[in-house]
């Protein structure tokens, strides 16, 4: 039986300080949550990508879960800073994993850093601005302000899990819950959540990296997830895996169906030659 991971802390300068911990040895795999999230949603596919030979990191987003709160702006173009700076830190290009709007950040860091990338797998992606109303995102930005925002997460999470959910489900929503009625974490989930996708669609025509998009067949997030899942992997020309039973959080819905398809394409990217 292998040891928990000890989580490492890497300083932003004049920032704080973002959470991560490092499993296995081999080509670097970054792992990143979406919004609201924590960096163990990747809990139950990390032990095989693992077993498969690779070095996984796992990280919290900046102001979610073990990272810290003392930032002064938060949202995709941040997390995309934080991504280079984390693979930076290991010293080695990394496909990077990106969950909902870790996905936009992925984008962002591929088409400015290619040489950081290896490759994308994108699950949920947030890759562009949704088609919702002005009000419906302000409608959305008020639910999730302080101080009632861990509340409302709190009602909010199931309807993402739709379809199949993770057999700790209720333990883990608290956690997370937990994690956000901490001072400071509450606001800055808030402050995320004010994030828009424009940079991320602007720079999709400029990565070349090898890229897999993951979607939930039922994923609330969007009208048409087929449809968006097409779009996004088309856009980057990639493949697309349209995963059953499982919303927005394929990773812990259907870890099995997730881990083997992000493991069927690095295999094959391998084969063609990638690292």
């Amino acid at each position: 039986m292998t040891s928990a991971p000890v989580t490492q802390l890497l300083a932003r300068p004049a920032q704080g300080r973002i959470a991560y911990d490092v499993q296995g040895s081999g080509p670097l795999l970054l792992l990143v949550p979406g919004m609201g999230d924590l960096r163990s949603t990747y809990r139950f596919i990390t032990p095989a990508l693992v077993a498969a030979g690779y070095t996984v990191v796992t990280t919290d987003l900046r102001g979610h879960g073990d990272s810290n709160t003392a930032f002064e702006s938060y949202g995709d173009n941040e997390t995309a800073s934080d991504i280079e700076a984390l693979i930076r830190e290991r010293g080695v290009p990394a496909t990077i994993v990106g969950n909902s709007m870790a996905a936009g950040a992925a984008v962002l860091v591929a088409a400015q850093h290619p040489g950081l990338v290896s490759r994308l797998v994108l699950i949920g992606p947030f890759v562009r601005e949704a088609a919702i109303s002005r009000v419906g995102k302000r409608f959305f930005r008020l639910l999730m302000a302080r101080p009632w925002a861990a509340a409302a997460w709190k009602a909010y999470l199931p309807t993402l899990y739709a379809g199949r959910k993770p057999v700790d489900f209720a333990e883990y929503r608290q956690r997370v819950i937990e994690s956000l009625k901490r001072p400071g974490y509450a606001r800055a989930f808030s402050l995320t959540t004010r994030t828009d996708h424009v940079d991320a669609g602007n720079s999709v025509g400029s990565v070349t990296a090898p890229t897999l998009v993951v979607m939930g067949e039922k994923d609330p997030d969007f009208k048409d997830p087929k449809a968006e899942a097409d779009w996004v992997s088309q856009a980057l020309n990639g493949a697309t895996v349209m995963v059953p039973e499982a919303g927005h959080y394929p990773q812990s819905q259907q870890p099995e169906l997730t881990a083997a398809a992000i493991l069927q394409f690095l295999d094959a990217q391998t084969g063609a030659g990638q690292p």
